[in-house]
């Protein structure tokens, strides 16, 4: 296994030890630039956070066959998706001394932690996430290469109303935090709009029917769902049963895994993407981050969560290429690069200044054909 992709499940025994390897490596290696991981790589969301780690690891891979000054390097801890083995993993590698956090999976997880890392002045770049808990201005650790779901539902909104739909009905996870739900209600309430119907999805129960029928009964003409791919896809799959007529908006939160379960049963919907369009081969950052994966050797297919790591590692490479000016990389540093960072990477902007951590505010309503393909 090379050295820069290194990846553990955590808790695990020899974490200790390893991670102790881990400082002494970073610290005595000039050059080296080495940032911290905690990502779903087991569990139902196992394929984000792998789709997430790939992309990161293609934009790394050829920034060092590129570099002779700086090489970068990304040590994974798996959190299987949870917010409390997330907090644990980002411990032990702020502890080991990472000099930044990138790409984190678990909007709950990066919330908990970012406490933690403001008091230690470490940035947190890039979480493949669009939870609101992370986006306060006042915030200085988070810096955000992608927009969150307060502007997905914005531009979900506009266009429900531009096409009157007026029943809409609302479906997200039990216990979505209220900034995220109310990401959701205050988009609808702007032009006038109260949810026919709210529902929580109860994560422990499997069966959806339920929640399809009295989705169904209020004869909507919307629904938008903030949950998972899986509970979004077989709700999905139980209106379309019930011969329900209206559309079905899908938040990010849904990803690659959404596209792919709607095509395995010939089922469209609409969702917003907060990058481009994987198959948008014209624009110079998704084609070349198709080339570096290849270039990597990497099995994995493209796909808007592998985009999404990618800006994020492109996004962690220029900004070290930035704090190497100022003597060599590590945490202040590199926050200092961070906050005035603005970069093109290639049809994609990533802009940051001062009390402005939200680098792209991209955001765009896709439809996924029965084929799995973005159209529209």
């Amino acid at each position: 296994m090379k050295r820069r992709n290194l990846v553990l499940g955590a808790p695990a025994l020899c974490m200790g030890s390893w991670l102790a390897g881990v400082h002494g490596t970073a610290t005595a290696q000039s050059g080296v630039v080495k940032f911290g991981q905690s990502a779903a790589l087991t569990g139902d969301q196992s394929d984000h956070g792998k789709a997430v780690r790939a992309g990161i690891l293609a934009a790394f891979d050829a920034a060092n066959k590129a570099e002779r000054t700086q090489r970068f390097e990304l040590v994974s801890l798996d959190d299987a998706g949870a917010a409390d083995r997330c907090a644990k993993n980002v411990k032990a590698l702020t502890d080991a001394g990472v000099t930044a956090l990138l790409g984190l999976t678990s909007g709950a997880g990066a919330e908990a932690v970012l406490p933690a890392l403001e008091s230690q002045q470490v940035a947190l770049l890039g979480s493949a996430t669009g939870h609101m808990g992370i986006r306060a201005d006042n915030l200085a650790s988070a810096y955000h290469t992608r927009a969150g779901y307060d502007l997905e539902f914005k531009r979900m909104v506009s266009y429900v109303k531009d096409r009157s739909l007026s029943r809409v009905g609302i479906v997200y996870l039990e216990g979505t935090s209220k900034p995220n739900l109310a990401a959701m209600t205050v988009s609808l309430a702007t032009v006038g709009i109260t949810p026919a119907v709210a529902i929580a999805l109860d994560r422990n129960n499997p069966s959806y029917d339920a929640v399809a029928a009295q989705l169904t009964d209020q004869r909507l003409d919307a629904v938008m769902f903030m949950a998972a791919a899986a509970s979004t896809a077989s709700i999905i799959d139980h209106l379309l049963a019930s011969r329900y007529k209206g559309m079905n908006f899908a938040s990010s939160m849904a990803g690659q895994d959404l596209v792919e379960a709607l095509a395995a049963k010939g089922q469209s919907a609409v969702m917003s993407v907060v990058v481009p369009r994987p198959n948008a081969m014209g624009l110079p950052v998704v084609s070349r981050c198709q080339q570096d994966l290849a270039a990597m050797g990497s099995d994995q297919r493209m796909g808007v969560s592998v985009l999404e790591g990618y800006i994020a590692g492109r996004t962690a490479v220029e900004a070290a290429r930035g704090a190497v000016k100022g003597g060599a990389v590590n945490r202040t540093r590199l926050k200092e690069s961070l906050a005035s960072l603005r970069t093109d990477l290639g049809g994609y902007k990533v802009q940051f200044a001062p009390g402005n951590p939200h680098g792209s505010k991209y955001v765009e309503l896709v439809t996924i054909d029965r084929y799995g393909k973005m159209v529209g």
